[in-house]
Formats: structure tokens, C-alpha cells, sequence
């Protein structure tokens, strides 16, 4: 019987997803440079020097990213060493889009304000002014990106009774003869919105997206969302308008500084704080899973695989 390729994990996934990988692997946590393979999260850096400093007799031929985003990895610096890079879309595409909605109905109808009014002993019965929050139907939701992600959430908030407006680095026509949404310009998109939610993925291209002047064009009664990433926006220009009561509130699950969140954000009681669970569903993490051993599974074959992020010869 042929030895079974070794994989590198760097952390344990579901108990189901372990057990798949060790029927088809021999899993290690240390020593990746002796690995055929790897299983890595947004958590785990491989800058350039990683590839550089590898040794040239590493059979290493494969990272398989743990996530959509891939930010964590120099894909070029991988390219010219030949190791194939890929990551896990579509599968936890409905799961960060349910989130964001959660978020947004978390902020926009104050239930963790109600939930620590209760906790707290502080609750004398119902009022008729107690904890206002807004409505959504009616609402202007403007989408700060629109690939795969950001129109799921659009299409929840157009059956929810929201218009929608959107920034993409190109049109959407599908999305748009689907939910009317309309393609416009950040500056139009911030000052005309009622909700903003980011779907951009991070990067040196996307870092401060959205700085103190963007915010500065937002309504006083607009909530911010972000599911993206948390370097796409300038935080601490978040947390003054906030602080100002210049912007509603906010719904947070990715920081610029993971894992470490300001305090100033969790003293603010109109910001939702989640910590990057937008893909944490049972279902969407198994199929992440699943989605990176067949990709190991088709460059050890020798094929080029599914989700890979470049070509190589």
C-alpha cells in the first residue's frame, strides 16, 4: 500500500472534516516544509520570504487556503516558486450573506441593547418609547462591492423590501435586472444610503477604502455593516463619527487590527461586535473543508486544481 501524502493542518476544523482528512492524509501540525501539502487559515501568513526560504528539496506543491479571502498569502512570491494557492468561494457565500442581515437587524432594531437591559435587571416593563429602533423595508442599501457575497445579501434585502445601490469594479447586469439595483459612485453610494455594507476583500488595493471623508457623507440615521474585510475601513474615523452620533450604528465581524478590537468600539452601544463568524455555519465550514482536499487531491494528481487563485505550466 502507497504511503498517503502528508498535509499540513494548522488548525483543527470540524470533527467530521478531521476525520475525512485522515482517511486520505497523513495530517501534521509542524514542519510544512516536509509536507506535499497544506491546509492553512486567514490566521497564518506566507509572505514572500516563506517561499523564498523554502528549501528546494520541499516536496510542498500545494496551500489550500481555509477561506474566500487570501490576503494572508503572496500569491506571486507562490507562483514563482510553482506552489499552487487556492481558496474555498461559493460555499460559504449564503452564510455570510445571513450574517450581515443578522447584523444589520442585530444594530438597526437594538436587540443587544435589550438583551443587556434584561440581563442587567434594569427592564421595568414595556414602554412605548423603550429601545426605538428603524425598520428596514423601505430602506436604501448600498453595497460597497458586489461580487458573489455582497449580491446574495443584496438579493435578501430586495425581498426584505429594500432598493439597493452598488460600487463593482464593473457593472452587474444580471444583479441589477434582478433587483434593480443601480451601479453608482462611492460618493453617491455613501451619502444616498440608509445601510452600507462592505463586501470588499482586503489587500494593499482595498486598505482605507473608506476614510474619514466617506463617513463624513453618510447620513446621521445610516448604519455601517462589514463582513468584508476590517482594514477596508479607516476604524478609527469609524469610531469618532460614532462617537459624535454621526452615524446610527454599526455591525462589525471583521477589525483592522484581528484580533484585537478598540476598546473604543465595545464601549459604543450602538456597535455590534461579532468575531469573524460570517462563514461559521456548520454546513459552510464542512464544505470549505471538503473543497480544499479535492484540491490537494487534483495537484497531487497532477491536475490543475479546482479553485486555484493563478495557473501554473
Amino acid at each position: 500500500m502507497s504511503q498517503r501524502p502528508r498535509v499540513y493542518l494548522s488548525t483543527p476544523l470540524l470533527p467530521e472534516a478531521m476525520a475525512e482528512l485522515a482517511q486520505r492524509f497523513q495530517l501534521q501540525s509542524h514542519a510544512i516544509e516536509a509536507c506535499d501539502a497544506a491546509i492553512v487559515t486567514l490566521k497564518d501568513p506566507f509572505p514572500a520570504n516563506f517561499f523564498v526560504q523554502l528549501p528546494s528539496q520541499s516536496p510542498l506543491k500545494i496551500i489550500a487556503n481555509y477561506a474566500v479571502g487570501h490576503d494572508n498569502i503572496d500569491l506571486e512570491a507562490a507562483h514563482r516558486r510553482g506552489i499552487w494557492v487556492t481558496n474555498t468561494p461559493d460555499v460559504l457565500t449564503e452564510a455570510t450573506a445571513e450574517l450581515t442581515l443578522a447584523l444589520l437587524l442585530s444594530v438597526s432594531r437594538r436587540i443587544f441593547e435589550g438583551d443587556r437591559l434584561i440581563r442587567e435587571g434594569h427592564w421595568t416593563g414595556w414602554e412605548p418609547t423603550q429601545l426605538l429602533g428603524r425598520g428596514i423595508q423601505g430602506k436604501r442599501l448600498g453595497l460597497v462591492g458586489a461580487g458573489r457575497i455582497g449580491q446574495a445579501f443584496g438579493h435578501l434585502a430586495h425581498r426584505l423590501g429594500m432598493s439597493i445601490l452598488y460600487i463593482s469594479r464593473q457593472a452587474r447586469p444580471d444583479f441589477e435586472a434582478q433587483t434593480q439595483a443601480q451601479h453608482v459612485s462611492l460618493d453617491t453610494l455613501c451619502s444616498q444610503a440608509d445601510v452600507i455594507s462592505i463586501h470588499l476583500s482586503g489587500g494593499p488595493e482595498t486598505h482605507h477604502f473608506l476614510k474619514s471623508q466617506h463617513f463624513a457623507l453618510m447620513k446621521p440615521s445610516a448604519y455601517l455593516i462589514n463582513t468584508g474585510r476590517g482594514n477596508v475601513i479607516d476604524e478609527s474615523a469609524l469610531v469618532q463619527h460614532l462617537q459624535a452620533g454621526l452615524l446610527a450604528g454599526a455591525g462589525l465581524d471583521v477589525f483592522e487590527r484581528e484580533p484585537e478590537v478598540s476598546e473604543a468600539l465595545k464601549g459604543l452601544p450602538n456597535v455590534v461586535l461579532t468575531p469573524h463568524i460570517g462563514s461559521a455555519t456548520h454546513e459552510a465550514r464542512l464544505a470549505m473543508a471538503r473543497l480544499c482536499w479535492q484540491n490537494i487531491e487534483a495537484v497531487l494528481a497532477g491536475k490543475h486544481p479546482p479553485q486555484a487563485l493563478f495557473s501554473l505550466p
